[in-house]
């Protein structure tokens, strides 16, 4: 009986080529270009198209690493805040002084709202969201609500070391960001009627707001 002859090797399939490593590179200048689109044209007036173009890649390239215009949206702001205020940042760990980890959390939070591209999106989606209302919900939940959840398991992690007691940590981080961003000069800031703050006027602010904080949920 004549031996087997092996078989003819088949063309990759598209499923095998979409498995490659995409290249870090190209979604990185595909953000960029996606964060200037949408701040300069919005969410409705953005395609997929012109970031592509922006980007220096196809469209192919784009829907390669963001599946569609939402999703690129999203991953653009989780970018923006995870470079300013890591998952890390929220990580308590045992014998580290809660207040000093609230401290860097406060100040990383308003350098990134304090941050130029911030106050544009911000004003951006003040000035359009009634009318794009899909820019603003996503911007909620990949910027504010993704900050405001991870507040709420620092705090959590805060009250099982026994440094803090917060009954109701949703509540706390609300009032937490809250005397952060409180006041006039944030509403003179946000309106631009007035430049952002130096740092040291930051660092100030922040260890105020600390301290009101630490001795309203501090352990017994």
């Amino acid at each position: 009986m004549s031996e087997p002859t092996a078989p003819t090797s088949l063309p990759e399939s598209p499923a095998a080529s979409r498995g490659r490593p995409k290249d870090p590179a190209k979604r990185q200048a595909i953000l960029d270009a996606a964060k200037h689109l949408f701040l300069a044209q919005g969410f409705t007036g953005t395609s997929m198209d012109a970031v592509a173009s922006e980007a220096g890649v196809s469209k192919l390239t784009v829907y390669s690493h963001f599946s569609d215009k939402e999703t690129l949206f999203t991953a653009a702001i989780e970018a923006k805040c995870a470079n300013v205020m890591p998952e890390p940042l929220f990580s308590l760990e045992p014998g580290v002084p809660v207040a000093e980890m609230l401290q860097k959390i406060g100040e990383a939070f308003l350098q990134m709202v304090y941050n130029e591209e911030s106050l544009k999106l911000m004003r951006l989606i003040s000035a359009v969201g009634n009318q794009d209302q899909t820019m603003a919900n996503l911007f909620y939940e990949a910027g504010p609500l993704r900050t405001r959840n991870e507040m709420i398991r620092f705090l959590k992690r805060a009250c099982e070391l026994g440094q803090l007691q917060v009954p109701d940590p949703g509540r706390a981080s609300e009032l937490f960001f809250g005397m952060l961003q409180g006041g006039c000069t944030h509403i003179q800031i946000m309106l631009g009627c007035s430049e952002p703050p130096a740092q040291s006027v930051i660092s100030e602010h922040v260890a105020e707001a600390v301290r009101v904080f630490t001795r309203a949920y501090g352990s017994a």
